[in-house]
């Protein structure tokens, strides 16, 4: 069993510092809008989204190059939608991939999200155990665009 480790610390507010085993921190704001001071970074739940979509993103390039295709880049939007009573889980995740290269193959595109979405993308698997993952792709061919203005 391999160990993670994290640690989050109070600064002031609803504000914490997150800090990481391997030394990455981040800012973790749960503030309302109607804070003087604003928002100084994402709510825990958005910090869920950014992981999901991170985790599979990582996934879904790893798998492209390994298949050799020409991927020049990968977008992951993620949408959630909360339950209105506490406590406010998500109950549906809606992800959209925008996987971009020159002559990339489409199947192989949906196929490694489907790799990253049932196999490897640890928050994925976790995930789609208690909340309904939904998944759109689209796949934008630049074989094109060479000599274009």
């Amino acid at each position: 069993m391999t160990a993670t480790t994290s640690k989050v610390t109070w600064v002031s507010g609803l504000r914490f510092i997150g800090g990481t085993g391997s030394g990455h921190g981040v800012i973790m704001d749960g503030s309302q809008s109607d804070d003087p001071d604003g928002s100084l970074g994402p709510s825990p739940m958005e910090m869920l989204l950014l992981g999901l979509g991170g985790c599979s993103a990582i996934d879904v390039v790893h798998i492209l190059k390994r298949m050799r295709q020409p991927v020049e880049d990968c977008q992951v939007e993620l949408a959630g939608e909360r339950a209105a009573e506490p406590p406010r889980v998500f109950t549906n995740i809606h992800a959209v991939y925008t996987v971009t290269g020159a002559g990339l193959s489409s199947d192989r595109v949906e196929e490694a999200i489907r790799l990253s979405a049932d196999k490897y993308c640890s928050a994925s698997v976790m995930l789609g155990k208690s909340v309904k993952i939904t998944r759109e792709v689209t796949v934008v061919d630049t074989a094109g665009d060479a000599g274009a203005d």
